[in-house]
């Protein structure tokens, strides 16, 4: 008897409900398939899943294969279609344990499974303990956006923001720790939209205040990506009194231009940008900026993708994502003037560019330094700031490392215990 097989596209976020999905299956004693978790945030990540569909289907002939998350979400009859496909189900589906049972006793049921995501009020109704390294663990805190951007599909595959309740969270916390995790990562779609639709609608950074205070012994809690526009004040105070809040946030910024923000539907401007990160730094000198920047929207022109290239520096970004702008079929920013590929693939070339000088800045600049380091493998671990450290000698996973920084390259430092 074979064991299933799954494969993972897109997020993060994917990757916990990948890990769900395996409890799942493994309960209902589901065996002998293929479970594709699908991403559709770009055409050509949609593309990407139906190729791996294909080669999955040739390397397991006669298996049966089911395709879920967000492209099956978005466009079930797309992949119901496909000659390779036996099932496709959808996001809200795929969380519930009475889908793979039915599968288990009956295959030959509606090959498409795939309800109205915008009617879903709920989320994370399966908790995963332990998702990551054997140092950190990942915790869904919310799902869904209520946001509509003009180049992002996402929303239709996740559905309206919905949020874990705090009590949730916090007892899952107390278990990750109480199992010798030294991190845990808060995740989710829209992150600082959580708690508006809960009772007294709390904010990210009453959640983040309530973790630290009711788990005293976590020693470090990360935030994933995150729109600064939307930072409440109690996230502003973690981030002034509370170290074990880890100095570094990714912001969801998209652009450096006014106009184009506008165009993207954006709830910030330039200013607003340029004003979280210096008042963040203000807080905390040792934070540290991620960022998302697409580049070649649409009506980009060489001015508007100049402040893009200027913020970077402005917001003294040190981990830069950049994402050449991928036309979206059923987004408003499809039928905007489109910026010519090569120009898009040029600029996307310039802001990596400048990311990774600002990333070599930042590494260069921890020379001398000491940093508690955390250990994802023997001879490697990350400071708070995420900077990946390498050891010489063999250090025991999952601990914490008062560590001196000896030199850098120019993607990693290199660091002994002391």
């Amino acid at each position: 008897m074979s064991m299933p097989i799954f494969s993972n596209h897109g997020c993060r976020l994917n990757m916990y409900e990948t890990e769900a999905m395996k409890e799942l299956v493994a309960q209902a004693d589901l065996n002998q398939a293929v479970i594709i978790n699908t991403c559709a945030v770009t055409a050509e990540a949609v593309r990407k899943s139906k190729q791996d569909i294909r080669k999955l289907r040739r390397q397991n002939p006669g298996t049966k294969i089911i395709v879920t998350g967000c492209a099956a979400q978005i466009e079930p009859e797309t992949f119901a279609n496909m000659a390779e496909v036996d099932v496709v189900i959808g996001n809200s589906e795929k969380m519930e344990p009475k889908t793979w049972v039915n599968l288990k006793r009956n295959f030959s049921t509606e090959p498409i499974q795939v309800d109205d995501i915008m009617s879903v009020t709920e989320t994370a109704g399966h908790l995963i303990d332990g998702f990551g390294t054997r140092s950190r663990a990942y915790v869904q805190v919310q799902n869904g956006c209520d946001h509509r951007c003009t180049f992002c599909i996402i929303p239709f595959g996740r559905g309206n923001s919905r949020s874990v309740p705090a009590g949730v969270i916090v007892d899952q916390i107390k278990r990750l720790v109480d199992r010798g995790y030294a991190e845990v990562v808060l995740t989710g779609v829209d992150m600082t939209s959580w708690g508006g639709d809960l009772p007294s609608t709390p904010k990210l950074g009453d959640l983040i205040m309530r973790i630290l205070k009711l788990v005293p012994d976590l020693q470090r809690l990360r935030i994933s990506s995150i729109d600064s526009i939307e930072v409440d004040p109690a996230f502003m105070e973690a981030i002034a009194t509370e170290p074990r809040l880890m100095p570094h946030l990714h912001l969801s910024l998209q652009h450096g231009d006014d106009l184009i923000l506008k165009r993207m539907k954006r709830r910030h401007l330039r200013r607003d940008a340029i004003k979280f990160t210096q008042d963040a730094i203000q807080l905390r000198p040792d934070m540290t900026f991620g960022a998302d920047i697409i580049a070649g929207f649409p009506t980009e022109t060489d001015v508007n993708f100049k402040n893009s290239l200027t913020l970077v520096t402005e917001c003294n970004l040190t981990w830069l994502h950049v994402f050449p702008y991928s036309v979206r079929e059923g987004t408003p920013a499809s039928r905007m003037p489109q910026v010519t590929g090569s120009l898009i693939k040029n600029r996307a070339a310039q802001l990596r560019m400048v990311g990774t000088r600002q990333a070599e800045l930042h590494l260069a600049s921890q020379i001398g330094k000491v940093h508690k380091v955390l250990m994802e493998q023997p001879h490697m671990g990350r400071t708070q700031q995420f900077a990946e450290v390498i050891f010489d000698s063999p250090q025991a996973e999952g601990s914490v490392l008062e560590t001196q920084i000896d030199s850098a390259t120019k993607t990693q430092l290199q660091g002994r215990a002391v």
